[in-house]
């Protein structure tokens, strides 16, 4: 089966792990801090933080940025459950924006709305979380002047979107967000088979995370309430967690962050081919609205919702897998019991209704490609006629 994403290992890739595994670092050694810098220089930001994945990621951001019952995050229903469940590990409450019908973001003027109906009533949010989807930057510059005006922080959830540019830079570098996260997943740009990473400018946030991925341990004797008994003795300075991310994981990444401009330019290249030869199809294409996006994801939208199902099944009956992404958060059962029901956020579920992931990843051969569009078109015709 052509899948929608996978990962592509070298055997760079494959050495560098290997060097781990001789060496007496497993875990937390040199390949962690390393991983650390070369990212938060690629990307221009002052701090990274590297853990076992994307989740632990937002969890700990939402936390070091005090996120805690009582307070509440707004997020995009179009996004994977975390980006929203790490807000509820916080004991915070969660609400949505809907998105916008064309770039399937976050809609900043549905937030600015949203924002001033909750300035009455006393409800703002204190975190929001726009998600890049696909790979697009949401417009940041837009969310941080409605955060200097109403006095939230941000945490960009950019998943999709190492290798990315919005329009102050390399996406990551914190011109308009309090933290970044982004993913390792083996279908995200770069992999470290599981894995995240939290980039910020606040060195008071990288040390309250870095402490919060590790049980709250310090060994800092300049943190620490009393003195130290000896070189041996450590601290736990608060209730923390297992979020760390091991060397090994810790090279792969380090290894694939060096292929990451290749990987995104073969994956712009692709999405340039499926437009010129989907140009003029019954679909909604992708759009640029902010940014130069690294592409994670292809979505079309079918011109009718009843031919999603018909579609999909034609597709993977040709070995093709493709995918939804995503599922509207606010429809998932856990969600509908706190409140939320169809009907709250039309655009996304608008969007949900017809969407359809095609595969894009830097190991698609064109003449792969040309099979997708082929089936696609044959199977779009063939349910038209339906």
């Amino acid at each position: 089966m052509i899948p929608y994403g996978r990962q592509d290992i070298s055997e760079a890739d494959l050495a560098a792990v290997a060097e781990v595994l001789r060496s007496d670092w497993l875990t937390q050694g040199p390949a962690v801090p390393a991983f650390e810098a070369a990212v938060a220089q690629y990307c221009g930001a002052g701090h990274a933080v590297a853990v076992n994945s994307a989740t632990s990621a937002l969890h700990l951001a939402y936390l070091a940025l005090g996120l805690a019952p009582g307070k509440r995050l707004w997020t995009t229903p179009n996004t994977f459950v975390a980006t929203a469940n790490a807000a509820r590990m916080c004991g915070a409450d969660v609400d949505f924006v809907d998105i916008d019908p064309h770039s399937y973001n976050l809609c900043a003027r549905a937030l600015e709305s949203k924002l001033a109906e909750a300035e009455q009533t006393g409800r703002l949010p204190q975190v929001v979380a726009p998600v890049h989807f696909a790979g697009q930057s949401c417009d940041m510059a837009e969310i941080r002047r409605l955060a200097d005006r109403y006095g939230f922080a941000i945490v960009e959830d950019a998943s999709h979107a190492i290798g990315g540019d919005d329009e102050a830079g390399k996406i990551g570098n914190g011109s308009h967000a309090d933290c970044t996260v982004f993913s390792f997943h083996p279908v995200k740009l770069i992999t470290t088979g599981e894995g995240g990473m939290i980039l910020c400018n606040r060195p008071e946030l990288a040390e309250r995370m870095r402490l919060l991925r590790s049980h709250g341990i310090s060994r800092d004797p300049a943190a620490m309430t009393q003195a130290a008994d000896g070189e041996w003795h450590y601290q736990q300075l608060e209730l923390g967690y297992n979020y760390r991310m091991t060397d090994m994981q810790a090279a792969l990444g380090l290894s694939q962050l060096a292929r990451l401009d290749d990987f995104v330019a073969r994956r712009r290249a692709l999405v340039a081919r499926y437009n010129q030869r989907l140009a003029g199809a019954r679909l909604t294409l992708p759009v640029v609205a902010h940014g130069r996006p690294a592409w994670h994801l292809y979505v079309v939208l079918l011109a009718d919702a009843g031919q999603r199902r018909v579609v999909f099944d034609a597709l993977r009956a040709a070995d093709i897998g493709v995918n939804v992404h995503y599922i509207p958060v606010h429809l998932q059962p856990y969600y509908q019991a706190l409140g939320f029901a169809q009907g709250n956020f039309p655009a996304a579920e608008n969007y949900y209704e017809r969407a359809l992931t095609l595969p894009l990843h830097p190991r698609l051969t064109e003449s792969e490609q040309d099979y997708v569009v082929e089936q696609l078109l044959g199977a779009i015709e063939r349910s038209s006629a339906a």
